[in-house]
């Protein structure tokens, strides 16, 4: 295989035995790196460990390496298991992180660990997760380390080295193999540069074209008549990339031949994934045959395979889809659309991070196929300011910022190993290495705050972690409200029904436009018992200044949970909340893995026989994660 420059200097400082960080813009095959070092761990005999920061790109992994190795590969996602003693193991980030503050791991059998989509460490709710598992990576474990292109990659290269020793080199990419165009659709007029959309353009134009339009579908139409399809419209709303698809269905982007084909393949898979009789499938199949699809988390995770796999193969010619079809996944176009340049951040809604732009504007010209690639912005003076719009198209990359805050579980862990002398890992901290004196006492104090918590509430007695304190180190991220059911006895003493309606209230988060339905007599008693729990502990949290506080529950699709586990259809169960289908079969499948932890814990035998119950109900059919990637 003919290598690019940067992709032979990592492998070449691979072989030489370092550790390796690459920076490298999305869409320049970064992946090639980590493909050599698999291929050169099985050539050898040894393990690898292959990270992912979401389950979708692990799974896709997962599909990718088991058509060259079928034998040699695993996945391990909290609610998959596959082969996990495989010499190739992919994970999600959070299941290394917990393996490595496990004394008794088997992570002494893997010599390398590869992170993909490192700079997920800036990620404000799960940063921690990479930094912690950077922080405690086994020393006997060389890194490579793939990032879209960060400007502070010698700061985090100089952290890792000193908390590490270890030899590690850092490799550079600024260009990619496939240049990118830039164009502006603004008061229904498509632009080729900046200036045209200058300051005082955009006061003209705003003043000139007030109320014009500034419409997807005439953009598109541009897309199909200039040859730069296939074209990937990046939406900010599951409910937007509906409509959008909807709103085009005027045009038709495939000929007869390719009609008959993707009708065929759409078929063949439906059948395949037990969808021929699915309203969703029966929904989107009119989209389908002209070369149209959506793709976003409220799908059916299998019918989103079916447009995955309907894209690689070239035949769908538009997809309205969300941001997370950027992430990793291999699933290049032509061109580009943004919708708009604007997205929730995790409290409101802000002007796009010039990373988060590129990681997105990457997927546009495809390696092999395209020469150029071409992005498309649609431009409302009313929603982003010009200085706003420069600065995303033409900034520098974000510098990753450390989001340390270790969980109530990680300290439990850290407390077992390390005592009173837990507080001695926070200067290995990336956070110690960026942060000016007074926030690192602030982190500090943080730390305290949270081991007088955990002390004041009887999970460590006398310097030692009590039984429930060893039974909340095993329940990352909602720790002490399943720890404090434990405690009082309430835990093993729910039913069936209860203990998987607690699992998916714990998991659930509603978006704002959410309703509660009605609860039965039993949802409501947990959620009284569940709600005082969890106001006593968030009340213990404030006073410390502990942020973010302990999750609540949110019983939201009880109802449809009670009717699963009566073996109702899965179609049936929409008829009880206003979710998404993906939005229910995510929720189920995150309560499988917090009901998996449970089996970890110091509980009884019992417990743990009616734990495997409720999975067994729950975990079945169209939740069953494995039953798909087996497929």
């Amino acid at each position: 295989m003919i290598y690019d420059a940067f992709q032979k200097k990592a492998i070449d400082y691979i072989r030489e035995g370092f550790s390796v960080i690459v920076s490298a813009p999305t869409g320049a095959g970064k992946t090639v790196i980590a493909e050599y070092i698999i291929n050169d761990c099985l050539d050898k005999g040894t393990k690898v460990i292959y990270t992912a920061p979401i389950k979708a790109l692990s799974n896709q992994k997962f599909r990718d390496f088991h058509q060259g190795f079928p034998d040699k590969i695993g996945i391990l996602t909290g609610d998959v298991s596959i082969n996990p003693d495989a010499p190739v193991l992919i994970m999600t980030t959070e299941i290394f992180r917990n393996k490595v503050l496990e004394e008794n791991s088997n992570l002494g059998n893997y010599s390398w660990i590869i992170f993909d989509e490192v700079h997920y460490l800036d990620d404000y709710e799960r940063g921690t997760v990479w930094e912690e598992s950077l922080i405690f990576l086994p020393q006997h474990m060389k890194m490579l380390a793939l990032s879209a292109t960060i400007p502070n990659i010698d700061e985090m290269s100089s952290w890792l080295r000193s908390i590490h020793k270890m030899p590690l080199k850092i490799v550079k990419e600024d260009s990619r193999p496939v240049p990118l165009h830039f164009f502006y659709q603004i008061h229904g007029e498509i632009v080729d540069n900046l200036h045209k959309v200058s300051s005082r353009g955009y006061r003209k134009q705003y003043l000139r074209y007030h109320g014009s339009s500034n419409r997807p579908d005439s953009l598109i139409k541009h897309l199909s008549e200039t040859d730069k399809l296939p074209c990937i419209y990046f939406v900010f709303g599951r409910k937007r990339a509906e409509y959008l698809a909807e709103e085009i269905t005027r045009l038709d982007f495939v000929n007869q031949e390719e009609k008959t084909e993707i009708t065929s393949l759409f078929n063949k898979l439906c059948e395949k994934f037990d969808l021929v009789n699915d309203k969703s499938a029966q929904l989107i199949f009119p989209l389908i045959e002209k070369g149209i699809a959506y793709h976003h988390a409220g799908m059916l995770p299998t019918l989103k395979e079916v447009v995955e796999r309907l894209f690689t193969s070239r035949l769908i010619k538009v997809i309205f889809t969300t941001e997370t079809f950027a992430l990793g996944i291999n699933m290049p176009a032509r061109s580009i659309i943004f919708d708009e340049l604007r997205k929730f951040y995790g409290k409101s809604f802000a002007t796009l991070k010039t990373r988060d732009f590129f990681q997105m504007a990457g997927r546009a010209g495809r390696r092999g196929i395209d020469t150029e690639g071409f992005v498309y912005s649609r431009v409302n003076p009313r929603w982003i300011s010009f200085p706003e719009l420069h600065r995303v198209i033409y900034g520098s990359p974000e510098p990753v910022k450390s989001r340390f805050n270790a969980s109530y579980a990680t300290i439990l862990n850290l407390y077992e190993r390390y005592r009173e002398k837990l507080y001695d890992i926070y200067p290995l901290s990336f956070h110690y290495h960026q942060a000016r004196t007074k926030f690192r006492k602030k982190a500090v104090e943080l730390m305290r705050n949270k081991v007088r918590i955990l002390k004041e509430m009887g999970y460590i007695k006398k310097n030692k972690l009590s039984e429930k304190g060893y039974f909340a180190a095993k329940i990352y991220g909602y720790e002490l409200s399943l720890s404090e059911l434990y405690e009082q006895g309430v835990l093993e003493k729910l039913s069936e029904m209860e203990l998987g309606t607690l699992c998916v209230a714990l998991v659930f988060e509603p978006r704002k436009i959410s309703s509660i339905p009605k609860l039965t007599g039993a949802a409501r008693s947990l959620q009284r018992g569940t709600d005082s729990i969890v106001n006593r502990i968030n009340k213990t949290e404030k006073s410390f200044g502990i942020m973010p506080l302990s999750k609540a529950y949110h019983y939201h699709l009880s109802q449809s949970l009670e009717a699963w586990m009566r073996k109702e259809e899965f179609d049936r169960l929409l008829r009880y909340t206003d979710a998404d289908e993906g939005e229910i079969i995510r929720n189920f499948r995150m309560a499988v893995q917090i009901l998996r932890e449970l089996l970890d814990t110091p509980a009884s035998a019992e417990f743990k026989h009616k734990v495997r119950n409720v999975i067994h109900l729950i975990n079945r059919d169209i939740i069953d994660a494995e039953k798909q990637l087996r497929g």
